[in-house]
């Protein structure tokens, strides 16, 4: 499958600090990619990389099959890095327009980007009365101008309220499927990743500490089952009594045991009179994985 971005040994110090060290990355076509990191992490220095606003250190990348900041690369790609730089006092319409004259595009172009974003309505009106949601879309419309194959975009989510966080959302999940362009997604929220990329990558101290579906780092290493009781304690005095091994948290026993061992546990719990509420595998979540992967480091 076609890689957009690829990058080997990849390494960028500021002096005597290495920020990206040694990162090896391969990001798919046509998918949402989430870009993981605590702040610090070296995501921002990262995607100056991709760009070709840096120049590393060590290590090599390439971006839709060039160098970083290669003419040709640069324009089949849209970039929002941290918040949009736009004219205030001009309406979002007008933003747009410069944007379409410095680069010679139709002026389709401009409603296209405007409904793809959900702006159209508010096109005609100053930006400076735009809600800080507002003004990331039209971020990415600008972003979105020229119809790139690639978007990079650095905490697009940064500062939004909840409707904003939910507006971005959608807006992110749609942008494959309606225009085939690939997302590179940074963030720091853990929870909004997690609903819209099916692919990951996560940093930390510049190092490279996951790289695959998103649904495979919520998975545990080790398969866990949750179980309900009467009596705790109890049930884990039997169930250590059989051989597994097992603790007791927030009133729950935890055992560590494939699902294929439910049966068991249950015949185990009734058979010795333990009274049995729920037994059911315990699914690690995406953020409980990220932080076991923080304390790896």
């Amino acid at each position: 499958m076609e890689k957009v971005i690829v990058t080997q040994g990849l390494t960028r110090r500021f002096g005597v600090r290495t920020v990206v060290d040694g990162l090896d990355v391969a990001v798919r076509t046509q998918a949402i990619t989430g870009f993981l990191g605590p702040n610090g992490a070296g995501k921002t220095t990262t995607i100056s990389l991709l760009l070709g606003l840096l120049r590393p250190d060590g290590g090599s990348a390439e971006v839709l099959g060039l160098p970083p900041g290669h003419p040709e690369a640069l324009a089949q790609i849209g970039a929002l890095v941290e918040s949009p730089s736009l004219y205030d006092h001009l309406t979002g319409l007008e933003n747009l327009e410069i944007t379409r004259l410095m680069r010679d595009l139709e002026r389709s172009e401009v409603d296209r980007v405007l409904k793809l974003v959900d702006l159209l309505r508010d096109a005609k009106r100053p930006v400076r009365d735009y809600s800080l949601g507002m003004r990331q879309r039209l971020g990415v419309a600008l972003a979105m101008m020229g119809q790139p194959r690639l978007l990079i975009l650095d905490e697009p989510t940064n500062g939004l309220d909840p409707e904003g966080i939910q507006d971005m959302r959608e807006l992110l999940r749609s942008l494959p499927l309606e225009t085939g362009a690939s997302v590179f997604l940074s963030s720091h929220l853990l929870a909004e990743v997690e609903q819209v990329a099916q692919d990951l990558v996560v940093i930390h101290k510049g190092k490279l500490k996951y790289m695959g579906p998103t649904e495979q780092l919520g998975a545990s290493d080790q398969a866990e089952l949750m179980v309900r009781a009467g009596d705790p304690a109890r049930a884990q005095a039997i169930l250590e009594g059989q051989g597994f091994s097992c603790t007791v948290a927030e009133a729950r026993v935890w055992i560590q045991a494939p699902a294929s061992e439910a049966p068991r546990i249950a015949a185990s719990l009734v058979g010795g009179g333990c009274d049995l509420y729920e037994l059911a595998p315990h699914k690690v979540n995406l953020e409980a994985r990220f932080l076991a992967l923080l304390e790896e480091a």
